[in-house]
């Protein structure tokens, strides 16, 4: 598929940015002519992202639980490219999985939220009051941000609080023809699934990849690209009209 530029003369702040679906993303976001601002935890790996993706892209490393790294992280980004109009706040850890509520570890709990809900709100509270008119702001939730599942609390938890969050920000900002929605993955051919799947079934990764697979209608895992394209939809022109809607891209584990 051929780049169409449909993010030509844009900007685009990835958390999460330096592995899977976030890396996934600024790969094709640069393609279609984006700028790209990459923030996460890993400074090697970030590193190694700009060095691959060239002078188009910069990093930063910060921690989304921290509003003050957030803050100097977006900041960082407006100074280097002269201007924010995407957001794509990614960044997730899994948690505790295979607990039930209650064997949970209440310090992981509430780690699982501080990394998905309190760092995608220190992403809006700090991205939003830069952004450009007009721009989208994405925040990948999951397919269990929409239903249930036994043994991961935390992190199905945090998955639909970041709908509300997403809900409340696009209602605050669609008079500034800012969108705002969330994308809701199933499983994905990422390490972070990998490690999720194994613990979740106690299975080899093959095993356990077989196992979720049962689960999905259409019989596979998503590629990374795969769910970076539905990223592109919510992030250029093509979803003009789209704000405060769940994304699901989960070959119909929801439907």
């Amino acid at each position: 598929m051929g780049a169409m530029n449909r993010l030509a003369n844009k900007v685009a702040l990835i958390t999460g940015g330096e592995s899977g679906i976030g890396l996934e993303t600024a790969r094709l976001f640069v393609a279609e002519g984006a700028q790209v601002h990459l923030v996460g935890i890993d400074g090697g790996r970030l590193q190694a992202a700009v060095e691959e993706l060239g002078s188009e892209v910069a990093a930063t490393r910060a921690d989304v639980t921290d509003s003050a790294q957030v803050r100097a992280a977006v900041a960082e980004a407006v100074a280097r490219f002269g201007r924010l109009d995407v957001v794509f706040s990614n960044a997730g850890i899994s948690g505790a999985i295979g607990k039930s509520i209650p064997e949970y570890p209440e310090d992981v709990f509430a780690q699982v939220l501080n990394v998905h809900v309190l760092g995608a709100f220190h992403v809006l509270k700090h991205a939003l009051p830069v952004m450009n008119d007009g721009g989208s702001i994405i925040i990948t939730s999951s397919v269990v941000g929409l239903t249930g599942a036994a043994g991961a609390g935390g992190y199905v938890t945090a998955k639909h609080a970041q709908v509300g969050l997403m809900r409340t920000a696009a209602k605050e900002v669609a008079a500034r023809r800012i969108r705002v929605n969330t994308i809701h993955p199933g499983p994905t051919d990422t390490p972070f699934q990998a490690a999720i799947e194994m613990a979740a079934t106690g299975a080899p990764k093959e095993k356990a990849a077989e196992i979720f697979e049962q689960m999905i209608p259409l019989g596979r895992h998503a590629s990374p690209s795969e769910i970076a394209r539905s990223v592109l939809y919510l992030a250029s022109d093509d979803s003009s009209f789209v704000t405060g809607a769940t994304l699901a891209v989960d070959g119909g584990m929801t439907g």
